[in-house]
């Protein structure tokens, strides 16, 4: 078939790869126009615009609405158009060009975590089980027929970005998949359940904050699923931010408050409402990461010493209580159950 490939960053490119490798004719890229990146804010050319240049593949930045737009598509005489991660919506006429649709690659299994953000979300909720879906855009926001699933285990230390990476790869391959049923005639597109459905909005820089007055198990899942997006933080006794790594759970310290923090030799402990958690890697404003026991040695050390307490609470707070304890690692709303890392096309 003759594919016009719609995406954007980087978790994008496995399935411009993938789409390269296969039976299949991509004619053309359509991507978000270049984006100041970097300190310097210099014009940078999005991931997949990279690959689809050195691939020698014609790149169509345009805003994708109007009647210049739509013909400009009709003329490229597609047959479907694989999308992953684009990032402009599209309107009626445009969805209305390929002779099969638009074939979206969302990182979750549908309806579970409709929207912007279905990883994040889903390691921040301690689901289990994701995956991604295979489906056919229509005008609403991710709710269009399914084509295919594939699923992922959540490890237990898995980050959002740990964890979008093998997404990425195993998307791929099920959209690779998907489009070849789809030529072949064999696919079925099922109706999305009306039962299972939540939502994953955009994480914002509040969403990151660390509330030491949580337990320990959601401090733990905040943490990975911000990472490296947007990133994790907490708040010094000065107001400044302290960027956070990923934390390791020490259910054996139960001792300290919420937010208080016990400097040791090799680890840096903070208390939480249920027990202590030790931190990874620190960020101090305008300093790049490092360890949080070099950073407790140096920068930190005079704030340590005097007995920090983090997140803006004070020293002796009061934890949310032993109910809070009682959290488990259990599904929540948003979970996806069923053996990981299976992965089929609609029949």
């Amino acid at each position: 078939m003759r594919l016009l490939f719609a995406g954007t960053p980087e978790p994008a490119v496995a399935s411009l790869e993938a789409l390269l490798g296969s039976r299949h004719e991509v004619v053309a890229v359509l991507t978000r126009a270049d984006a100041p990146s970097g300190r310097g804010r210099k014009l940078t050319p999005s991931p997949v615009r990279a690959r689809a240049e050195e691939a020698g593949l014609r790149v169509i930045t345009d805003v994708p609405r109007g009647d210049e737009f739509v013909a400009m598509l009709t003329e490229l005489e597609i047959d479907a158009a694989p999308v992953v991660a684009y990032g402009h919506i599209l309107r009626p006429a445009v969805l209305a060009v390929p002779r099969l649709g638009w074939i979206n690659l969302h990182f979750s299994v549908l309806p579970a975590w409709r929207g912007a953000a279905p990883v994040q979300r889903a390691v921040i909720a301690g689901d289990e089980v994701t995956g991604a879906t295979t489906f056919l855009l229509d005008e609403g926001m991710d709710t269009g027929p399914v084509l295919g699933t594939a699923t992922e285990t959540i490890r237990p230390t898995d980050t959002s970005g740990d964890l979008l990476g093998r997404l990425a790869v195993s998307g791929a391959e099920l959209l690779v998949a998907t489009l070849d049923a789809l030529e072949d005639g064999t696919l079925q597109p099922q109706a999305q359940p009306a039962d299972g459905v939540s939502v994953a909005p955009k994480l914002t820089t509040d969403d990151a904050r660390v509330v030491w007055t949580d337990p320990a198990l959601a401090v733990d899942r905040l943490v990975r699923g911000c990472t490296p997006a947007p990133g994790a933080w907490t708040v010094l006794p000065d107001g400044s931010r302290l960027g956070l790594g990923p934390v390791s759970p020490r259910p054996d310290v139960t001792e300290l408050t919420a937010g208080e923090v016990r400097a040791l030799k090799h680890e840096v402990l903070v208390g939480t409402a249920t027990h202590a958690v030790a931190l990874g890697e620190v960020r101090p404003v305008g300093k790049k990461a490092m360890p949080a026991p070099d950073w407790a040695r140096g920068g930190g050390r005079a704030l340590v010493e005097a007995g920090l307490v983090l997140g803006g609470l004070t020293a002796g707070a009061p934890t949310a209580g032993a109910a809070a304890g009682s959290t488990t690692a259990g599904p929540a709303a948003g979970t996806t159950t069923g053996a990981a890392g299976t992965a089929e096309v609609s029949a």
